[in-house]
């Protein structure tokens, strides 16, 4: 795992008017710069969460398995603050030194964004429990260690975590990924009554159909493209900004009183309820 440039900053440190900062704002509602990590930011849904942050001038930390990725969201951008971090988050020891050096800053926003099918299973039965298990370690359980490193260097109060999880993951669809998914959903309801006390909100974006992303193939589009965006109430697709702008909502200090939910991104496709 290689290392990115980390700059301390003291906890509850000044802001440029000298007033310590409450989430993303001082004291007075001044906007000052936060520390956000993004897992799975080098494509598609994570970049754009990234790219979102990091054009609002906040300092970004993008997690990933692959460098190549995490280093063009960096070059693509060379006036912010993106800071590439190559880790495989199903890996226990990487997580837990990933945790250490995040935790040198104060996290002012973690979105729990790593994902993705299992392709490549072995036949057989064997095939199929490996790929159960590691569809769970990479939808869920990445998520879980993620933030339990993560956790202590959370600002309190103002911290704000946002967790994607899928459509899948309220109405089925996929097997182990929906299983997975679905995990995210009531883990991250036990996450918003921990965080509560200090003030640390916690709630999930739940995508339906998002093209452009590398979720279903290199084309960003899935072979049921006209029937999927026949679903939809609206008639089309999801982009990857639609979900960056709701995860950029819920980080901000509009959304200071809302915790332990799930907004769904999808169009329609699945109405709240």
């Amino acid at each position: 795992m290689a290392n990115a440039p980390v700059r301390r900053r003291p906890r509850g440190s000044a802001g440029a008017d000298g007033e310590t900062r409450r989430g993303c704002v001082t004291a007075k509602g001044v906007p000052v710069s936060r520390v956000v990590v993004v897992s799975g930011g080098g494509t598609g849904i994570g970049r754009s969460i990234a790219e979102r942050f990091a054009a609002g001038g906040d300092e970004v930390f993008v997690l990933g398995r692959r460098p190549e990725p995490l280093d063009a969201v960096a070059a693509a951008r060379p006036e912010a603050a993106i800071h590439p971090v190559p880790v495989d988050l199903t890996d226990t020891d990487q997580v837990i030194e990933v945790g250490k050096r995040l935790g040198e800053r104060t996290v002012d926003v973690l979105v729990n964004n790593a994902g993705g099918i299992v392709r490549d299973e072995e036949p057989g039965l064997a095939g199929a429990f490996d790929g159960f298990r590691r569809t769970v370690e990479r939808n869920l359980l990445s998520a879980m260690m993620l933030t339990e490193a993560v956790w202590p260097a959370v600002r309190r109060p103002g911290g704000r975590v946002v967790n994607i999880s899928s459509i899948a993951g309220q109405r089925g669809g996929g097997d182990a990924y929906a299983a997975a998914k679905a995990g995210m959903i009531a883990w991250g309801y036990d996450l918003a009554a921990r965080g509560g006390g200090e003030g640390i909100t916690v709630n999930t974006v739940s995508p339906g159909y998002v093209q452009d992303t590398e979720f279903f193939n290199a084309r960003g589009r899935s072979a049921r493209h006209d029937a999927l965006v026949g679903q939809t109430l609206l008639g089309r697709a999801g982009t990857p900004d639609d979900i960056a702008g709701a995860v950029h909502f819920l980080a901000s200090p509009d959304a200071s009183w809302i915790t332990g939910q799930v907004l769904g991104v999808n169009g329609g496709a699945l109405l709240g309820r």
